[in-house]
């Protein structure tokens, strides 16, 4: 696919997916938001994509919302209000478009991550980042209540004493920050040292089954959002159509072959 704001590119199992307005801080304007939407929908479709690393180009992962969509909105009259919240709600989808992705996501996180890229961010699987990155939830500072998803998913992540902090507040923290309150899985020293270590785990996961994969991170936001109880039904049922499978099947030949299991997209 060919897109405006993003770019992507899918090699040996691994989507990767990039912000691309580097002059703007990878700020998303409205173009922006429903190309994000259509690319994870491309990428779940096409089965050559068995991961994705989502990432930004330049010096930032994403400075979040472009403030130029704040300033187009005419809050006169009520007619409005309702559009307004149409709006909103097409946007909390195009964000979730990244749950609703069976591959699993991994954010590479450098430079700013503000506002709609905390969003972004708490959709996706996995969160890496380097020690200089910046993080806040800038919507307060901006007389704004977080809309598209982090009030919703960062207290999963990080508590929700923590959450309500960084919410009320909209501080900065930094990448060492993050992975002290397990926002991030690890922090690396250098951007570059980022990049490779996602580039390993994305590799990684690649070269898992990908029937497997599918059905951990469906069992996984199952198990989220149900209780424990509704949770092993659903996994039991999924297995109970999925177990059989060519994948099950390679894997015991690999493992009694002692030989890396090679499974087809």
């Amino acid at each position: 696919m060919n897109f405006e704001t993003l770019t992507l590119s899918i090699d040996e199992g691994i989507a990767r997916l990039a912000f691309n307005r580097p002059q703007k801080a990878n700020a998303l304007n409205a173009t922006a938001w429903k190309e994000l939407r259509h690319a994870f929908e491309f990428i779940d479709a096409t089965p050559a994509a068995r991961v994705v690393v989502l990432r930004g180009s330049g010096a930032h992962f994403s400075a979040g919302l472009d403030l130029e969509i704040i300033d187009a909105i005419d809050g006169s009259a009520a007619h409005t209000r309702e559009t307004l919240r149409r709006w909103i709600l097409d946007i909390q989808d195009d964000v979730t478009a990244i749950e609703r992705c069976r591959k699993p996501v991994i954010a590479a996180i450098h430079g700013f991550c503000l506002g709609g890229g905390i969003d972004i961010s708490t959709a996706c699987d996995m969160r890496y980042t380097c020690a200089d990155a910046t993080f806040s939830v800038k919507e307060i500072d901006l007389a704004i209540t977080a809309d598209v998803g982090t009030i919703q998913r960062l207290p999963r992540l990080v508590g929700e004493g923590v959450a309500r902090e960084l919410i009320y507040t909209g501080r900065t923290f930094n990448g060492r920050e993050a992975e002290r309150l397990r926002l991030v899985n690890a922090c690396y020293d250098r951007v570059e040292e980022l990049f490779a270590g996602v580039d390993r785990i994305a590799r990684d996961i690649a070269g898992k089954s990908p029937l497997a994969i599918r059905g951990c991170k469906e069992s996984l936001l199952f198990s989220r959002d149900n209780s424990i109880a509704a949770a092993l039904n659903q996994i039991a049922t999924w297995n109970a159509s999925m177990l059989d499978s060519d994948d099950l099947r390679e894997a015991i030949a690999a493992f009694k072959e002692k030989r890396t299991a090679r499974y087809r997209d």
